[in-house]
């Protein structure tokens, strides 16, 4: 039995998420790829209707994101390319080979896709289309996703463990805040007979 005294002082374990203090965060933008086999390298990034794929291989632990904005596109240059969804997936694949990941190994989660205007054409579902039917034709399974919806996403993955975190960023307007109404202080009194 555990002494009293001891008892008293027992924590939880922070979850592997936990205490930001000790992670290295690196931002994916938009068009940018990042795979990482460091255990305290966090990759993070903002979605609306964009989407980001998360790959990790858990033998090589090794794991990497993207982050694309529309599914395709007639862009040439590699910069341009890097916005379009075939291209961010090839080359998340190919930087995860690099680093030792193997093919058969890949596990795959998926974030945003969000319809952020109504009455526009439907960028993001256009988008989770793509991404499901290259996964389905690369033979990647899909673990897990967040998908859909009107509300933008913060994802935070953390590549050598394959553990991701997404979060709905509020998309309500902040409320306004009117001052009160001033009331004019007296000036002078002025007193009629």
């Amino acid at each position: 039995m555990i002494p009293r005294d001891e008892r008293l002082n027992l924590k939880r374990a922070p979850s592997p998420m936990e205490d930001r203090r000790q992670f290295r965060r690196v931002t994916v933008a938009q068009g940018e790829t990042r795979v990482s086999d460091e255990a305290d390298v966090v990759l993070t990034t903002v979605l609306g209707s964009c989407i980001a794929v998360c790959f990790y291989d858990p033998f090589a632990k090794v794991g990497g994101i993207n982050h694309y904005l529309l599914a395709d596109g007639t862009a040439s240059d590699a910069d341009s390319m890097q916005r379009y969804g075939v291209y961010a997936m090839e080359v998340l694949m190919n930087a995860m080979f690099a680093m030792g990941a193997s093919r058969h190994q890949l596990k795959a989660r998926m974030f945003g896709g969000a319809s952020m205007r109504a009455g526009f054409r439907d960028i993001g579902g256009d988008n989770i289309a793509f991404a499901r039917s290259f996964l389905r034709d690369e033979r990647i399974p899909l673990v897990g996703e967040d998908v859909g919806g009107n509300s933008a996403r913060r994802v935070e993955f953390r590549p050598a463990l394959g553990l991701a975190r997404c979060r709905h960023v509020d998309t309500q307007p902040p409320p306004i805040v009117r001052a009160a109404p001033r009331v004019a202080a007296p000036v002078g009194d002025v007193e009629f007979f």
